[in-house]
């Protein structure tokens, strides 16, 4: 069953332009209007979340806008750049996320993440990037998931916060309750729906079709079949213009999993000669089936490290063919190289006595392109244990970066610190027990204090905070890394609470 994002751009127009505007766009919070003409009438045709909320709406003339609201920026709509700059933004979608991409205009982008979501975990977590990502690049967005375009569409309009996923099978109940605005039906249609007596999708449904389609034509019945999945809508994907691409034309279909895999490799074969010309590899291989009924199947798959090996990239391909619905047989085969990076050819070994490195690149792409995540903990500058490391690429390079070593650092530690009750006389000695997770602990022995200051330069908070470290062993032999909030003289530097935060091996 196909999935399909939709994200939306609510503000679309006002950020694009904000953005467009770098260090001289006007501050956020100042309300902002995009004007548009409609005849010789100038109506608000986008409005940032700072005019909304001061009252201003889609669709209201430019003279009310000024009049309620004295410091309104107002700026022209411009349809054509916002095109532009919206088939852009799907561009980027196409390189991070999946395959099948396209704009939604005026203010969204459709992607069918079928075969792709397993690169990044779940749905759930990949819909919280978007959104983040998006935020972090300055525009505010929602996004929800659903088994056809239609309710993805109509659910990231009127329920996402910020984000939405709908189990599978489950995407046409999610859209009755919606209004019937969520359709994409005329404005001049939803306003004459409403003066019949409807307000929401559920109402619509139950209503015979046949007065419906000879009243308002057939708009109505195909949009809702489109929101309940009864009906497909393909996506006429968006394609860069510089994309590696080699493409096979079958002159009848096929789909037999064998013959599939066999046409990989010769595609591969001849997509992996254009990378090495350029000297470049791939980092996001995306292969795309055209069926005969005009619908599209994909897989993608990803690689830590730029790659034009034929026999490893055939492999991540041939490894997830059993996924895909050949339906009534694949007519076009197109592969597409949608990331790729700068690649050197090396020489593997420089002597004949010399050992080869051992390759794992290949077994981490196996692993990654599973949906599981891979990837190593590297050192970060911070003073402050749980912010001094971080995830990162399994095939990252080493950095120089260690962890402190005057002082013995833990095998194990823990996400966050845990609260623990200790028995201790202040300000310099460890705790002579302690109770963790309702057990008590006799302390034997104890190293310490080892004192870290809070980063006061990055957060205003930490100014005079400090914790006091202790190594603790118990009765058993079993050592702990613990904390006490503050030295135990001055209130302002901590509350005195202690905290558990590793355990020794």
């Amino acid at each position: 069953m196909p999935r399909v994002v939709s994200v939306y751009l609510p503000t679309w127009p006002t950020d694009r332009y904000r953005r467009m505007l770098g260090q001289q766009a006007p501050p956020a919070e100042q309300p902002l209007v995009m004007i548009a003409r409609e005849g010789s009438r100038r109506l608000v045709a986008a409005a940032n979340t700072a005019a909304i909320s001061a009252g201003l709406r889609i669709g209201m003339p430019a003279s009310k806008a000024q009049a309620l609201v004295a410091d309104l920026i107002i700026e022209e709509l411009r349809p054509e750049e916002d095109r532009k700059e919206l088939d852009r933004l799907a561009l980027w979608f196409l390189r991070n996320y999946a395959p099948i991409v396209a704009a939604d205009p005026p203010d969204g982008i459709v992607i069918d993440t079928t075969g792709a979501d397993h690169l990044h975990g779940n749905e759930t977590l990949m819909l919280t990037g978007m959104i983040n990502r998006l935020f972090a690049m300055g525009f505010t967005a929602r996004a929800a998931i659903a088994d056809s375009w239609g309710a993805a569409h109509a659910l990231a309009r009127f329920s996402a916060k910020p984000t939405l996923v709908v189990p599978q099978g489950e995407a046409a109940q999610s859209v009755l309750d919606l209004p019937i605005a969520a359709l994409r039906l005329e404005n001049r249609t939803v306003a004459a729906l409403r003066t019949l007596g409807f307000d929401r999708v559920s109402e619509l449904a139950a209503t015979p079709r046949a007065p419906l389609a000879l009243r308002f034509g057939p708009q109505i019945g195909r949009r809702l079949d489109q929101a309940l999945g009864r009906v497909a809508e393909p996506i006429d994907p968006i394609r860069a213009a510089e994309a590696i691409e080699a493409r096979r034309a079958f002159a009848e279909p096929i789909s037999a999993a064998e013959t599939i895999a066999r046409y990989v490799r010769i595609l591969v074969i001849r997509l992996c000669g254009v990378l090495e010309e350029q000297g470049i590899g791939v980092r996001r291989l995306d292969l795309i089936l055209h069926r005969v009924d005009d619908t599209l199947a994909v897989i993608r798959a990803g690689t830590a490290k730029p790659v034009r090996d034929v026999e490893r990239l055939t492999k991540l391909l041939c490894d997830r063919i059993d996924t895909i619905d050949q339906g009534f047989g694949i007519e076009i085969m197109v592969l597409s190289a949608a990331h790729c990076e700068p690649l050197d050819a090396v020489q593997a070994i420089s002597s004949l006595i010399e050992e080869p490195e051992a390759e794992i690149g290949g077994l981490i792409d196996v692993i990654a392109n599973r949906g599981h995540r891979v990837y190593r903990v590297a050192a970060l500058e911070s003073d402050v244990p749980e912010r001094s490391f971080a995830g990162v690429s399994a095939l990252a390079e080493d950095d120089e970066l260690g962890w402190p070593a005057e002082w013995p650092r833990p095998s194990r530690l823990l996400l966050h610190p845990e609260p623990i009750q200790c028995m201790a006389l202040l300000p310099d000695h460890p705790p002579a027990s302690f109770t963790w997770r309702g057990s008590r602990h006799a302390v034997k022995r104890a190293d310490g204090p080892e004192r870290v200051f809070g980063e006061w330069w990055k957060r205003d908070k930490e100014l005079g905070a400090i914790r006091d470290y202790f190594v603790v062993e118990n009765e058993e032999g079993e050592r702990f890394w613990i904390y006490r909030q503050g030295d135990g003289e001055h209130a302002d530097s901590g509350a005195g609470n202690w905290f558990l935060q590793g355990i020794f091996g």
